[in-house]
């Protein structure tokens, strides 16, 4: 006899309901207590299915009721709202709605990480936390500089050795310049705790081959390769790249009705938001160095401005992690002495042992400069390649079809024949729908 517990869970509490034979009944509250709820696992049959939302402690619930029952399923609670709209909303009805709708098999479910996958996204996450503080703290010294009619420090950093020697001489009153030395005492603290945070991400990144895989992307360091594999987890339940950019938030809106045409509006914004904020952080750098990247960058600002450039970018990036993580491939316009360099930087960041002398390893040579220009002609050169390669293309107007069946009448594109040119406009179909026209 199959059994569903629907559980509204909440900080202190949880309302428990089972459904059974079609219909619910009300089996009391649980405190949210690891003993309260191994007592309530040991009420539990073997056979037995838990549902409950995706919440801050959703996690830790499964963990101690996992071992009783057959299955604990987290649900959405966005979508598990918009499928289910209530006039009536109580505890007890919510959670008998998880129940009945995982016992008809429309629970939209989200995907369970493994201990190494949740661990990996508390540390990136707690980075983010300390950076956005660092960052708040620095917007404040630079308000009160402002407020009291300081210029521009005429150091690149404000925060470093002269920037500071330079800011401890402005003008200010005595009590904001105790302020300012309050701030700076917390961005040293802050400071320290990002090393720590930076030293455990970097020693599980280590022995992470799809971290080390995605380092070889021009524009992708360790933390934005750390953020991505966090919130990605295993490419395998992503089986196609507009999967992953839509997991990312990074797939325009869509409206659409009875025989008028789509609409495209800006993107949605429905995925993991710190991810999405690291592929554009790795698309400006990327936008900067030579290579195919930088010219798709070049073309889309001609055509829509800088900051659609770099989401665009940043969404041709998702699609290409996407298909080196499935076929188990290395970027193919990697930088080798760069991503030797990457690596290297990351065992030191981790806490291995310097090389020195005949103990250099392969990122030495990042530190030569002709062979860093070498590569960097080659990176140029794949770049005007593939200007070549997108120079002859033009927009299609709507409900004109496809360019191969003109083609197989005529002579192609660029004097191609027209078998040559329907493979040229098949190519042009996909690069453009990996990522914008």
């Amino acid at each position: 006899m199959r059994r569903v517990i629907g559980i509204d869970i909440h900080r202190t509490f949880g309302e428990v309901v089972i459904w059974e034979n079609g219909l619910t009944r009300h089996e009391g509250r649980v405190e949210m207590t690891r003993t309260a709820l191994e007592g309530l696992g040991r009420q539990l049959k073997k056979t037995d299915e838990v549902v409950i939302e995706a919440t801050g402690n959703c996690m830790a619930v499964s963990r101690v009721l996992s071992p009783h029952v057959k299955r604990v399923v987290i649900a959405n609670p966005l979508q598990v709202k918009a499928i289910a709209h209530a006039h009536v909303k109580t505890d007890k009805v919510d959670a008998a709605t998880l129940a009945s709708l995982h016992a008809a098999g429309y629970l939209p479910e989200i995907w369970t990480p493994d201990a190494a996958t949740e661990r990996m996204r508390r540390l990136v996450a707690r980075r983010y936390q300390v950076v956005r503080h660092r960052t708040r703290i620095k917007n404040e010294v630079h308000a009160i500089l402002h407020a009291h009619l300081i210029p521009k420090c005429p150091h690149a950093d404000l925060f470093n050795k002269r920037g500071r020697d330079w800011l401890s001489r402005q003008p200010v009153p005595e009590d904001e310049r105790a302020a300012i030395a309050r701030h700076v005492r917390e961005l040293d603290r802050l400071g320290e705790d990002l090393a720590v945070l930076d030293r455990d991400i970097a020693k599980d990144a280590i022995d992470d081959e799809a971290i080390q895989r995605l380092l070889t992307i021009t524009g992708v360091n360790l933390t934005v390769a750390a953020g991505l594999m966090a919130a990605i987890g295993s490419i395998d339940r992503f089986n196609s790249p507009q999967k992953l950019v839509s997991y990312f938030g990074l797939n325009p809106r869509v409206r659409q009705s009875g025989l008028g045409p789509a609409h495209h509006g800006r993107i949605s914004k429905a995925g993991r938001s710190h991810a999405r904020a690291m592929l554009v952080e790795a698309a400006w750098a990327a936008a900067k160095a030579p290579g195919p990247l930088r010219a798709f960058f070049i073309r889309i600002r001609a055509r829509r401005g800088h900051q659609i450039a770099a989401v665009a970018v940043a969404r041709k990036l998702a699609s290409l992690c996407w298909h080196m993580l499935t076929k188990g491939e290395d970027y193919h316009w990697a930088r080798p002495s760069l991503v030797a360099h990457k690596r290297r930087a990351m065992e030191l960041v981790a806490g291995q042992p310097q090389k020195k002398g005949s103990k250099r390893g392969a990122s030495y040579a990042y530190n030569v400069k002709e062979l860093r220009q070498q590569e960097a002609r080659i990176a140029e050169h794949a770049e005007k390649s593939y200007e070549q390669f997108v120079a002859a293309w033009r927009p299609h107007a709507p409900g004109k079809g496809s360019g191969c069946a003109i083609a197989s009448n005529r002579q192609g594109l660029n004097g191609l024949p027209g078998d040559a040119s329907c493979r040229h406009a098949t190519l042009r179909h996909e690069v453009e729908r990996t990522g914008e026209k």
